[in-house]
């Protein structure tokens, strides 16, 4: 039997912030019904003060030790528990992880650097080796670099192959030389973490692991060229014979309009007659008019300038003036962009409406009462909401980056046959997003073209299970 170990600072359903947890809390246990039996899969993060007590009463004490951090010496504790066919170990140590927060804290280099030892010591104390090692994203790197670097001489460790998984590349987990030896171990391995003239572990993380995967196939090639590798890509080309990229995928469970409890009306492909329910549902909950004569467009983002933002707000006032549409966002960031929907819902009271928050299930509610989804990335490894959306039979309106490009292809009709499941755009232009959704709400205004195009987008396949193959036949390659 195979044995794969993820290790990542966050997973779905316990601790999240983001698509990573998402990935975390999904992939495992779709990589382990792939293996049909054939594959033992385990996950490791962090116990962080957020993970509640409904999942704390389940866990069990597999082992304790004292972890060696440079000269400090820490308790940890090694918990676990079964979830979804897959077995979830949690590092213990109240000192790095009873925070407010998982992430954002001045010792975080600290933190995770105990985390990623302690993945690598508790698999002696659980005398468990695992075929295959994936670590996610910077705060997981200095696994596969200490994988490398201080254990290769150990015999039982010496069978472990390694994958290194980025997320985003954005995110490196950069410091300075000063603290090579005194948090991160290294001072005998400076070459393999130096990069520009500072500590970066994602960079080092690439250089010791047998393969290198990103979340998307387009990401892959993007992140090689200077304008998406935020100073990494002569460490990627260098690279590139070990590095290959594999589209996400979503929790077809936990985001299922035929049965998600969270939704006012289940509905599917065959009875898309249930989303106008939802629609109106949403409607009432949140004060707009409550019509399916024009579109309900949504947001659900983060508003940061990356995301589209900066573009959205160019063109969405002579979209609402030109076209009859309602609009409501869903998002918390950059205060100017907050600022920007507050005030343009005060310029459109009846049509706009600005939800500075986030929250999952409203999420949900908005996607399976949205018409038209906006995600115009500037940049976007992969991408989670518009597959969301797309399972909510909201069209899309994508530009071409990342994985929204792997995901959304273009709108075409030719007689009755079409192709593509979504309205897309090439260049990062607000004249170009304001086209696309101009021709997104002309095709909804006309109903059995609508149909037709929702149901082809509901039966897109998002899910897991063709990206789970992908992750196996990788893991296998090693």
């Amino acid at each position: 039997m195979k044995k794969i170990l993820f290790i990542g600072a966050e997973a779905m359903p316990f601790a999240a912030t983001g698509g990573l947890g998402d990935v975390m809390g999904s992939l495992p246990s779709a990589v382990a019904r792939a293996g049909n039996g054939d594959i033992d899969v385990r996950v490791v993060m962090p116990l962080y003060s957020q993970i509640s007590e409904k999942w704390r009463s389940q866990m069990t004490t597999e082992a304790v030790f004292s972890l060696g951090l440079a000269w400090r010496k820490q308790y940890c504790g090694i918990k676990s528990l079964e979830w979804n066919g897959v077995k979830y170990y949690f590092i213990d140590n109240e000192y790095y992880f009873k925070r407010d927060t998982l992430y954002g804290c001045y010792d975080d280099g600290e933190r995770f650097a105990f985390f990623s030892k302690a993945c690598i010591e508790m698999l002696s104390a659980l005398e468990w080796y695992p075929d295959v090692i994936n670590a996610n994203d910077w705060q997981a790197a200095l696994s596969v670099i200490y994988l490398r670097c201080k254990y290769s001489d150990r015999a039982e460790y010496s069978g472990i192959r390694t994958v290194y998984t980025i997320h985003n590349i954005e995110y490196q987990g950069k410091y300075d030389h000063a603290i090579l030896g005194d948090v991160f171990e290294l001072d005998w391995w400076k070459s393999v973490v130096d990069n520009d003239g500072c500590i970066n572990l994602m960079k080092g993380a690439i250089e010791c692991a047998d393969r290198v995967s990103t979340v998307s196939p387009r990401y892959a090639e993007e992140i090689q060229g200077e304008e998406h590798s935020h100073g990494l890509s002569p460490i990627l080309r260098a690279n590139a014979y070990k590095l290959t990229g594999i589209l996400n995928g979503i929790d077809y469970e936990y985001y299922d309009p035929t049965r998600d409890s969270s939704i006012a009306k289940s509905f599917s492909w065959r009875t898309q007659c249930g989303k106008y329910e939802n629609k109106y549902a949403l409607q009432r909950e949140i004060g707009l008019p409550i019509t399916n004569d024009i579109p309900l467009i949504s947001i659900v983002s983060r508003l940061a300038a990356h995301k589209g933002l900066d573009i959205i707000s160019e063109m969405i006032r002579p979209l609402l003036n030109n076209c009859a549409s309602q609009l409501v966002i869903l998002g918390k960031g950059e205060a100017r962009y907050e600022r920007f929907f507050e005030e343009l819902q005060r310029d459109y009271p009846d049509r706009v409406r600005a939800l500075i928050t986030y929250d999952r299930d409203l999420a949900k509610r908005i996607y399976a009462a949205t018409d038209i989804f906006l995600m115009p990335s500037k940049s976007e490894p992969c991408g989670l909401s518009q597959m969301i959306a797309s399972r909510y039979g909201a069209i899309p309106v994508t530009r071409e980056t990342g994985g929204l490009y792997d995901s959304i292809k273009p709108y075409y009709e030719n007689g009755d046959t079409i192709t593509g499941n979504g309205f897309t755009f090439a260049n990062y232009s607000a004249i170009e997003l304001g086209g696309a959704a101009a021709a997104a709400i002309s095709l909804w205004n006309d109903e059995k073209r609508r149909a037709k195009l929702v149901g082809r987008i509901m039966r897109t396949d998002f899910s897991w299970s063709r990206s789970a193959e992908k992750y196996i036949e990788m893991y296998s390659s090693l």
